[in-house]
């Protein structure tokens, strides 16, 4: 496992939001679905476009604010057309009101759901 990465402040992204952060050199989309903490690629499998602008659904999807379509958060998987590849996610580690991001090991759901 790698050095974990400080993400955001957990005060700072309220329940049901979803951000764009630059971490590592990479944008990732970091979620708060209820006061759990998620981080993904926020480009979509499908097209340019950033996740971080769409809309969280379903309490745990997001969708495209491109072309609809929708990923699971948790576990990266695409949901509906025309999503078709699963999206990358990333292991997050909560510790007070920091969440950190360890960029070369993937979100423990997402490894459940292969």
């Amino acid at each position: 496992m790698a050095e974990p990465i400080f993400l955001i402040k957990k005060s700072d992204l309220d329940a049901g939001c979803v951000r764009r952060v630059e971490c590592g050199g990479q944008a990732l989309a970091v979620y708060n679905l209820g006061g759990c903490f998620y981080a993904t690629q926020d480009g979509c499998t499908h097209a340019t476009a950033s996740l971080s602008e769409g809309e969280i659904i379903d309490d745990d999807c997001i969708a495209c604010p491109v072309h609809d379509g929708t990923f699971h958060i948790p576990s990266g998987q695409a949901m509906s057309f025309p999503c078709e590849h699963a999206l990358r996610t990333f292991k997050v580690i909560e510790q007070g009101d920091e969440v950190l991001v360890d960029l070369e090991q993937e979100a423990d759901e997402a490894a459940d759901a292969i």
